[in-house]
């Protein structure tokens, strides 16, 4: 189990604390890069506990730092974005990019002391249509992640974004528990009533699943698995990669290039920034799940998730409109008759309503975890070590350095059972799968 401490140092990721520390060594995607326009308004920004602002310069440069100018501690949200910089609107005083101070209009020439003072900038690039930050002290930022969908063509990448209220573990760990697929989903579906063909089938079909997890050069890896047709296996494979990303197993895994990160705003709130491969066979693509006779099961939609406005707020973007403030939509009507097991209507909304129902931080201390909780506590153990190895021996946690062990997927298949362990079962699938243009598959031993 995990004890009150371990709760607090998993959770907690302001500056200095051990999680925030660790999160801090890697790349995260803060926003996407159609947000900001040359000479825009600055966005407010909300990353790892810290108020920052960001904002595209007349190159197109995007610069990402503190929102207070360092004269006085006026806000630069206010700023004016003009002529390669921003320019704090109290005494005029303008930054470039990199936090420079370029101009200080309020104080005599021969008093000028701009070389001297610097914004707190972190740096930024942009890939995929998302602008990533890096808030770490090295010299030297890290490559960004390796994952097999930013080596995609850019016109083949999607991306969305959608926050969360409720701290970044929970909201991981909601994505790496399979257990729950077949009653928060679908726990209103008999199976003879679906096609066997249809993959909702096999989650349905038992829904205590057997489960290998094993600790992974990116983080940690899960197998669940089923019996399917005689001499056959379902297979779930599902990973967690550091810091804080997420491949879950709900496309077929031969196409299912994607990557699901769950980026820690501050210690209550998290940005969902999903990024997949447009032609993959997914739940992205693939039609609504349906019964025997043709009807869409009901809950089971994927699309159609209604936003709130952007807003200027520190977290005012990307919000769902199903919220605690409206009991997340949930029809008791259709809970009560059976026709959405939870009520409420949409995968990610169940998923959305359940991380945010444990409140801003879950507390680990009223936790009974099960033999279905596997993954869980080995991803907590792996990070708390993690973290632990970083602050007191200076271990580069995984990752860091090495963006090939990103290599990794997820997803669902059937397979003949020929006796090979779970993890050459996943190699073997892994290299038979479509990779992208140029690359070579890299499967885990």
């Amino acid at each position: 189990m995990t004890t009150a401490i371990e709760g607090a140092e998993l959770t907690k990721i302001g500056p200095g604390t051990a999680m925030g520390e660790l999160m801090r060594h890697y790349w995260l995607p803060a926003l996407l890069s159609s947000e900001l326009e040359r000479d825009g308004p600055p966005t407010r920004l909300m990353l790892l506990g810290e108020r920052l602002i960001a904002f595209r310069d007349s190159e197109g440069r995007v610069g990402v730092m503190d929102h207070r100018c360092p004269h006085r501690c006026a806000s630069l949200f206010l700023g004016r974005n003009e002529e390669g910089g921003l320019r704090c609107i109290y005494h005029g005083w303008k930054y470039d990019v990199a936090g420079n101070c370029i101009d200080m209009p309020s104080v005599p020439s021969d008093q000028d002391f701009r070389h001297k003072i610097k914004a707190k900038a972190y740096r930024a690039v942009e890939r995929a249509g998302l602008v990533w930050v890096y808030m770490g002290a090295r010299a030297e930022a890290p490559p960004l992640p390796g994952f097999e969908i930013l080596d995609m063509p850019p016109g083949e990448i999607r991306v969305s974004l959608i926050q969360r209220d409720c701290n970044w573990l929970q909201a991981l760990e909601g994505e790496i528990d399979t257990a729950h697929f077949g009653f928060l989903h679908g726990g209103h579906v008999r199976p003879e009533d679906v096609p066997e063909g249809e993959p909702f089938y096999n989650t349905i079909s038992n829904r205590a699943p057997q489960y290998h997890v094993a600790a992974a050069p990116w983080g940690t890896q899960y197998a669940g698995y089923r019996a399917a047709q005689p001499g056959s296996t379902y297979w779930r494979f599902a990973n967690f990669l550091f810091p804080c990303w997420s491949q879950a197993p709900n496309g077929e895994f031969g196409s299912h290039m994607h990557a699901r990160g769950w980026v820690p705003l501050d210690d209550g709130h998290t940005m969902f920034v999903f990024i997949w491969w447009s032609r993959a066979k997914s739940a992205q693509s693939l039609p609504q799940p349906t019964y025997k006779d043709g009807r869409p099961i009901g809950g089971t939609g994927r699309g159609n998730i209604k936003m709130l406005p952007n807003t200027t707020d520190w977290l005012g973007r990307w919000r769902m409109a199903m919220n605690e403030g409206n009991d997340w939509g949930i029809d008791r009507e259709a809970q009560r008759g059976n026709t959405i097991y939870s009520g409420i209507d949409g995968i990610h909304l169940q998923d959305q309503a359940i991380c945010e129902s444990m409140g801003p931080i879950t507390d680990h201390d009223f936790e009974h975890l099960a033999p279905s909780d596997q993954m869980i506590t080995r991803t907590r153990r792996r990070l708390l070590m993690a973290a632990r190895a970083l602050g007191e021996k200076g271990t580069l946690p995984p990752g860091v350095e090495d963006p090939g062990v990103y290599r990794a997927r997820s997803g669902y298949f059937v397979r003949a059972d020929d006796g090979s362990p779970w993890q050459q079962v996943y190699a073997k699938t892994l290299a038979d799968s479509v990779h992208p243009p140029g690359t070579d598959a890299q499967a885990a031993e």
